[in-house]
């Protein structure tokens, strides 16, 4: 039976492999009934981007033509690799086309050496309805199948009939369009995730007729933005809706140097990149900074480490080392993603907020126990990872909740010599970042507690100085 199963599997993907090694336009079967299928065009000249393309029709066709094989020459003249979605309409079923959509992305990240792709570099795209599947794969899939990118055109985002196209709001949702919570998840501005929403290019009409650009774009690049993600939004004054590549839109050649100036622009790690996850709480996140996604540690340590690194933010704010803290970070959806990351080194800094006396009084004395958990969860990720444990930064913070208050002196006398004694027994590097800035100087926000922008720098330059020592080692 199991000779049986091992045939089948390797009839199924031979075909595949095959069209891989000998031909750049081939099709692969995406889900088992033979209805989802990408039709995939490599180009000569590989960059190792890849972009994959949901084309609109309201949820119950395609617009294959102008919305997807019109799009080919484009991407592969600039060494882009394309591949065009033919996913399943949902007939009121929202996971058959989402399941479509994350298999695309799995299947082009699974096939990236073969097709001279970066598995970092995966962006999705997508026009009307297919602007809706595209922003849901982008706020909703798991970190395995969400895009590195995302480009719209004249997108659905909202799932409110009245604001939106309501055959797509239908089609899509079906029954639970009467269901307030579902309606409010899959209006995708309402989705938008600092740190795990990858960045976007939006272009749509101020005329368009069909799908409101003031209650559907405009609205999810505005929760963008206020979630520090890095976009950019492209409003022409006339239209209509459903241009695509279509030439006679009277914006065409402007709207195609856009796009191309932008997918040129955007820097993205290469496929061999040493894969680093950022664990901590609100420093690490990027509390208090503009742009977050742009100026936060990690993120200006990736522009430092440049493609041979994909830095990963899985901070969120306010999180204890303590799991029974008042908010512990064990506990979070990041920490979870964190580990599917399946990280190559991973730095963690957390300690700041484990001072207030509402945790350190009470349960100070499971502070290495609870980091020994977490040290054992990520050695346990079949990556093994390099570990490095971050001291907290100094800290001049000023409450009247005094139970709440960031204590400096539990931090320096109590938390540092448990990190340092936790990193002694696992045989952890310790990065000192202590010392490295004063509450008191324009590194330092005026709260006492978060780094500014300038800060954040200054964190980021130590700790890539260490990571590109390690990966040299490596």
């Amino acid at each position: 039976m199991i000779k049986k199963i091992v045939a089948i599997a390797l009839f199924v993907l031979s075909p595949i492999v095959l069209c891989a090694q000998t031909a750049r336009t081939f099709t692969v079967q995406l889900s088992s009934d033979g209805k989802a299928s990408m039709q995939v065009y490599l180009p000569e000249n590989p960059n190792g981007k890849a972009v994959v393309g949901c084309p609109g029709g309201g949820y119950s066709g395609l617009a294959i033509n102008h919305e997807g094989k019109d799009w080919v020459n484009f991407f592969n003249n600039k060494g882009i690799a394309y591949f065009i979605l033919t996913y399943r309409m949902p007939n009121g079923d929202r996971t058959i086309p989402m399941t479509d959509a994350q298999a695309a992305i799995r299947t082009v990240r699974d096939s990236a050496d073969a097709w001279n792709v970066s598995r970092h570099a995966v962006g999705i795209m997508g026009f009307s309805a297919g602007g809706h599947l595209a922003s849901t794969t982008a706020c909703h899939a798991p970190i395995d199948a969400r895009p590195d990118f995302q480009i719209l055109f004249y997108p659905v985002i909202s799932m409110l009939e009245k604001q939106s196209h309501k055959g797509s709001c239908v089609n899509f949702l079906g029954k639970d369009l009467q269901d307030e919570k579902i309606v409010r998840k899959f209006s995708n501005m309402n989705a938008v995730r600092r740190h795990r929403t990858p960045p976007a290019i939006i272009f749509a009409s101020a005329d368009d007729d069909k799908v409101p650009t003031a209650t559907n774009a405009i609205p999810y690049f505005l929760s963008l933005r206020k979630a520090g993600i890095p976009a950019e939004l492209h409003v022409y004054p006339t239209g209509k809706h459903g241009w695509g590549f279509r030439n006679r839109f009277s914006k065409h050649y402007q709207m195609v140097g856009t796009l191309g100036q932008w997918l040129d622009e955007l820097s993205l790690p290469n496929n061999k990149a040493v894969r680093v996850a950022c664990i901590g709480n609100s420093i690490t996140d990027g509390h208090g900074i503009d742009m977050v996604d742009v100026n936060s540690y990690p993120a200006q340590m990736q522009r430092m480490l440049g493609p041979d690194f994909c830095v990963k933010n899985f901070g969120v704010s306010g999180r204890t080392m303590l799991n029974n803290g008042d908010h512990p970070y064990m506990i979070e959806k990041s920490w979870e993603e964190a580990k599917a990351f399946n990280p190559d080194i991973v730095v963690i800094k957390l300690g700041t907020n484990d001072s207030k006396p509402v945790n350190w009084t009470l349960h100070s004395q499971q502070y290495t126990a609870d980091m020994q958990q977490m040290l054992d969860e990520l050695k346990a990720l079949p990556s093994k990872p390099l570990i490095y444990l971050c001291t907290p930064l100094q800290a001049n913070h000023v409450t009247t909740n005094t139970e709440k208050q960031i204590r400096n002196d539990v931090i320096a006398n109590e938390v540092i010599p448990m990190i340092r004694k936790v990193a002694k027994k696992n045989k952890i590097e310790i990065i000192d970042l202590y010392p490295e800035i004063s509450p008191d100087s324009d590194a330092m926000s005026n709260d006492g507690i978060h780094p500014s922008a300038k800060g954040a720098g200054i964190m980021a330059k130590k700790i890539a100085e260490v990571l590109r020592k390690a990966k040299a080692m490596r």
